[in-house]
């Protein structure tokens, strides 16, 4: 999913202060897309806290109603230096992009979409027969500066390790995790130790996951009365657990079933520059990025917002660093205007 955000705000991510209890992260409601905007629930990054392991972007949308509308329709963009995971609670959503990838993914599977040099490409809800609900998560993790030069690909993954115990359905997208002794791992690939995965639980039902202490971790509450270590995380709230935990105890209350999403990995040591869909380390990494991909733009034409014909192959956008994304509607998205400001890397706490 594309950050339609109409000013983005550049950003510099970083680790945060950690401190003994759970920290809660409240979202901000972002409107995406203008006057006709879906508007999603944003906990990171923020000021407090930009980063979760390799976690760095955090989108909780729906469930919104879809049936009478277009639904979500998010015309070709660009992406850098991070991998987007597509996860869906209802709904479908119809990925395209400029790697020849063509993939409908339902709740219970997993999108994955490395961008590393570059990469473009569209979400929409599908034209005919799809569910009348959509609601979900999009998630990034940012590319260490071991994998930013990796040729961009997509992964599809309908077969992913579940574990059931005590009233709790476990469901590992990303990365590894142990329910009751038992290891659950994701086929994905990832570039940094990360864990992803949802959690279902019944009424009154609690689960201790056995996590790697050295991972910092965080519990997104998409429904039910939730306690994360023994501190409430309110729906669409971001629990926040520092390293040093072997294990993480995820409880409902007596009153109604609960969902969650767990994130987590090694705390992230490299200061990274987020502006719009684009993942840096300067701030010419950035300019770069956004020159390049309004060049492709200038060729193919932007998108109007009226859906009017789909953008035709030409071999020099083919052969572009963000390449072309066939079969969608409208040409590519414009990039927002850089701010007028240069960005320099933030030291972290203690350093000079």
């Amino acid at each position: 999913m594309s950050n339609l955000e109409i000013r983005p705000a550049e950003q510099v991510c970083t680790a945060g202060e950690q401190s003994d209890g759970i920290e809660l992260l409240t979202p901000r409601e972002v409107p995406l897309g203008g006057p006709r905007a879906m508007n999603v629930r944003r906990t990171i990054p923020q000021r407090a806290r930009s980063l979760v392991g390799a976690w760095c972007f955090s989108d909780h949308y729906g469930p919104d109603d879809v049936s009478a509308s277009a639904g979500m329709q998010v015309p070709p963009h660009p992406h850098t230096g991070l991998q987007t995971v597509s996860w869906l609670f209802e709904g479908e959503i119809l990925h395209r992009d400029s790697v020849g990838s063509l993939q409908t993914v339902r709740p219970g599977e997993l999108n994955l979409m490395t961008a590393g040099v570059g990469i473009s490409h569209s979400e929409e809800s599908p034209a005919e027969g799809r569910p009348p609900l959509l609601h979900g998560v999009q998630l990034w993790t940012a590319l260490p500066g071991s994998a930013l030069g990796v040729d961009p690909h997509f992964e599809h993954h309908g077969d992913l390790p579940v574990a059931r115990h005590d009233g709790a359905v476990v469901q590992v997208f990303i990365g590894r995790l142990a329910v009751a002794g038992e290891e659950l791992y994701s086929p994905a690939t990832t570039y940094t130790p990360l864990v992803g995965a949802q959690i279902d639980l019944e009424p009154g039902a609690e689960v201790r996951l056995d996590v790697d202490p050295a991972h910092e971790h965080a519990l997104l509450v998409d429904t039910g009365d939730v306690t994360f270590e023994g501190r409430a995380v309110p729906p669409a709230n971001l629990g926040y657990a520092a390293p040093g935990r072997p294990a993480l105890v995820v409880r409902a209350a007596a009153g109604a079933p609960a969902r969650v999403i767990l994130i987590g990995g090694l705390p992230f040591t490299e200061d990274v520059i987020m502006w719009w869909n684009f993942m840096g380390r300067t701030h010419e990494d950035i300019v770069k990025a956004r020159d390049d991909w309004m060049a492709l733009v200038a060729e193919l034409g932007p998108a109007d917002g009226s859906g009017d014909g789909a953008t035709a192959y030409t071999d020099g956008a083919a052969a572009r660093r963000f390449g072309q994304v066939l079969g969608y509607p409208s040409g590519p998205l414009r990039a927002p205007a850089l701010p007028d400001l240069r960005l320099k890397p933030r030291a972290r706490p203690g350093q000079g």
